[in-house]
């Protein structure tokens, strides 16, 4: 019976099985026929109804009451039963606490009040009470607050009973509000460890990015449970260290840990981010034998491998083998059992198919779930499917789910809105982003810094931080991706100043730590604007000098101010940083080619090569009737790859007319001057433009997005080319959109 999962879930308490007391008997009968009932009506609130007809409200049974609220998170009913209680003991301020800690975000809040309102109240509180209103603090981020919990507790220990969950609980305060320094003092000194106060800690470390020392950390571990092993597996990868990652999993096997389903979850995450489909198939085949593959987030980890790995095909089969958990309410309606991994498994799904390019499947498996009743589909699919059409940059389907969601009435609060402005200007729809901004009704600071970020994308550098001191005045709290977006858009614009203010009223006005994003951002603006002394001061006050992201930027700021000799230095010591990324080889290579100096750029291809390393393939691609166009240098395999090379051979030759020249000097090979100028008159975005103009209708919009930076050729290009045949033509690369019309482009060719 499906209900009976909720019913082995009930906190039971001792019933007086006899007494003395009539009203005591009579309760305990009253009890045990409640529960039953509760467990074929699974509601509080008609548990606590009849307990007031009955007269019994107070003791353990409204105690017991209070639990069956704050399980189901219902803190409003929980509030107004503890409100009803005449004699609170510390066992019900305890068990209202220990709810609302597990509330998270503002209900968390609520916790810090009810304390005050416990002390006030002359009731003592317990390790377990204190413990309960640390993780509120912790779960608010709130370190003065918990300082306050913590120094009170120290002051009144003697009767309070500090054990080791305390302190954990202390431990995770710290940790989580980035007080690591604390943290680590405190763990140090800690008499008695278990392995919750290890975990902790660790967690600690790997949250805040420092995996040496949490691997450190955890080879000290006297004893490693499961959970040990995912942290920092887990750590390893989310901070791109996937081989590592991959070898402590190969160890957590061989030391004969156990595999449970959050293991099994997290190394599917590790094989996809890697694209290992074999080792995959291999995980998936054990969590067969193991009886796992019934649990709803190792299923929905295997349809996110899958698909991440481009096998849709197996994605789907386990998507269609998923048990539909369905039962009947008492109104004859049937609904799903398990809601949350229904909707992650269509998630996962549509996310899939965006990616591989299948937008059609996309969408019907996106309007399947509506269609299918009663199952609704949640914010979290929604912003899934939303974010997934943005990163693809499709826009058509994007405007369909929009249109979808529209016509059901979903609300559009702050998320989906905030998804929406993201999914349109990654997009190069700016207008269509601007107009959901204005007619958000729910705006907070999420929304606002999508548009911000969104400017900033589009190079509307001035634009973004106009908005930006908006929403100051409008009394939005900005975060640090408010501060991210601000920084790039004075990044893309060249303001330097701005920027310079910006970044110090982060750090000291808001009090906002600045990630290695935030500091890598101002070594860009920083070298983009020519400001090369400043940049050696900046990396060692802030310690980055090991971050390879830092020197990439530096290096693509030497090619773009022809810093040659300095670009060399700092391409050795990306290389000694990052062995295996191509990308410092390419940007040295050309910055020799640039210079006509075929040999140095021969000797570092070579070295590519010796290495095991390529350079990701040029593509570019639109989205056109439901099919996705992709484009790259030579290749011949589009049906109407005759008409696009004619075409685009005919455009060079008018654009030369107007005073476009191809720059031969960015080919990488030591070829003549007219070769060079065929190879690179024959780039991916420039077949995708040709492919734009021969089948979009006269005078429309053409969008074209770029897995790579676009070259100056290309750019210089497409200027031309927005001037001759009087259209807007949209870019979008790696870095930032480009919006070209009338011979001009909206980075003002500076990017």
């Amino acid at each position: 019976m499906y209900y009976s999962s909720y019913s082995s879930n009930i906190p039971r308490f001792p019933l007086p099985k006899s007494s003395t007391s009539p009203k005591l008997a009579l309760a305990a009968n009253f009890c045990s026929s409640v529960i039953g009932f509760y467990e074929v009506d699974p509601k509080p609130e008609t548990f606590h109804a009849k307990l007031v007809k009955a007269g019994l409200i107070g003791g353990r049974v409204s105690r017991y009451l209070l639990c069956l609220y704050v399980r189901r998170l219902d803190f409003i009913g929980a509030r107004k039963l503890f409100d009803e209680i005449p004699d609170k003991d510390v066992r019900t301020w305890t068990a209202l606490l220990s709810g609302v800690s597990r509330g998270g975000g503002d209900v968390a809040a609520l916790g810090l009040g009810v304390f005050r309102d416990m002390l006030e109240g002359g009731v003592r509180p317990n390790a377990f009470t204190l413990s309960s209103v640390l993780k509120c603090c912790a779960g608010l981020g709130d370190v003065r607050s918990g300082k306050c919990v913590h120094g009170w507790a120290l002051r009144n220990g003697g009767w309070v009973g500090m054990d080791v969950v305390f302190w954990n609980a202390v431990l995770d305060l710290y940790v989580k509000c980035g007080e690591l320094g604390f943290g680590g003092r405190l763990f140090e000194t800690m008499v008695e460890k278990d392995t919750v106060s290890w975990n902790v800690m660790i967690g600690g470390l790997v949250a805040n990015g420092d995996v040496g020392k949490s691997v450190e950390l955890f080879w000290r571990m006297p004893v490693k449970d499961s959970a040990s092993w995912n942290t920092v597996i887990d750590g390893l990868m989310r901070n791109g260290m996937g081989i590592h990652a991959l070898e402590m999993l190969y160890e957590m096997e061989r030391a004969g840990a156990l595999l449970g389903c959050v293991s099994f979850s997290i190394a599917l995450v590790l094989v996809a981010s890697m694209s290992l489909l074999s080792l995959g198939r291999e995980i998936h085949g054990r969590i067969m034998r193991l009886g796992m593959d019934n649990n709803g987030f190792v299923r929905n980890s295997l349809i996110d491998m899958y698909s991440k790995c481009g096998d849709m095909r197996n994605s789907m089969t386990v998507f269609e083998h998923m048990p539909r958990m369905l039962t009947s309410t008492k109104d004859g309606v049937m609904v799903c059992a398990d809601p949350i991994a229904e909707n992650m498994a269509y998630s996962s799904l549509v996310s899939g198919y965006v990616k591989n390019g299948e937008y059609g499947a996309a969408f019907e498996v996106f309007r399947r779930k509506f269609a299918v009743e009663p199952f609704k589909v949640d914010k979290y699919s929604i912003t899934s499917i939303i974010s997934a059409c943005g990163n693809a940059g499709v826009l058509e389907l994007g405007q369909q789910i929009h249109a979808l969601v529209e016509k059901i009435g979903h609300k559009q609060d702050a998320h989906l809105c905030s998804s929406l402005i993201d999914m349109y200007a990654k997009c190069g729809s700016l207008d269509d982003a601007q107009l959901v901004f204005e007619r958000s009704e729910d705006s907070n600071s999420v929304v606002w810094t999508s548009m911000i970020s969104g400017l900033a994308f589009h190079g509307q550098g001035r634009n973004s931080v106009a908005l930006f001191r908006q929403m100051l005045d409008e009394g939005f709290l900005p975060n640090e991706i408010t501060f991210l977006g601000v920084l790039t858009a004075c990044c893309h614009a060249g303001l330097l100043e701005v920027g310079r203010e910006y970044f110090r009223i982060m750090k000291e006005v808001y009090r906002i730590k600045p990630s290695v994003e935030h500091l890598t951002c101002m070594v860009d603006l920083f070298g983009r604007s020519g400001h090369f002394d400043e940049i050696w001061g900046f990396i060692d006050e802030n310690g980055i000098s090991d971050v390879a992201a830092v020197w990439r930027s530096v290096l693509s700021s030497c090619r773009l101010h022809k810093e040659n000799d300095l670009g060399n230095w700092v391409s050795q010591k990306l290389l000694h940083l990052s062995p295996s990324d191509p990308e410092p080889y390419i940007l040295m290579a050309n910055m020799r080619a640039g210079d006509k100096k075929w040999l140095e750029a021969a000797q570092i291809r070579n070295q590519m090569q010796k290495r095991g390393l390529r350079k990701h393939p040029g593509q570019s691609w639109m989205y056109l009737n439901n099919h996705i166009q992709t484009f790259s240098v030579g290749d011949n395999s589009h049906p109407q790859a005759d008409e696009i090379y004619s075409y685009l051979g005919n455009l060079v030759g008018r654009l030369r007319e107007i005073g476009y020249s191809p720059d031969a000097k960015l080919v990488m090979h030591d070829v003549e001057d007219e070769e060079g100028e065929m190879i690179i008159s024959f780039h991916s975005e420039k077949l995708a433009l040709a492919y734009g103009i021969i089948n979009l209708s006269p005078g429309s919009r053409i969008r074209v997005m770029k897995n790579l930076r676009i070259c100056t050729d290309c750019h210089n290009f497409m200027k031309f080319a927005s001037k001759l045949l009087r259209r807007e033509i949209v870019v979008r690369d790696i870095h930032r959109f480009h919006h070209f019309g009338g011979g001009n482009c909206s980075c003002d060719d500076f990017w």
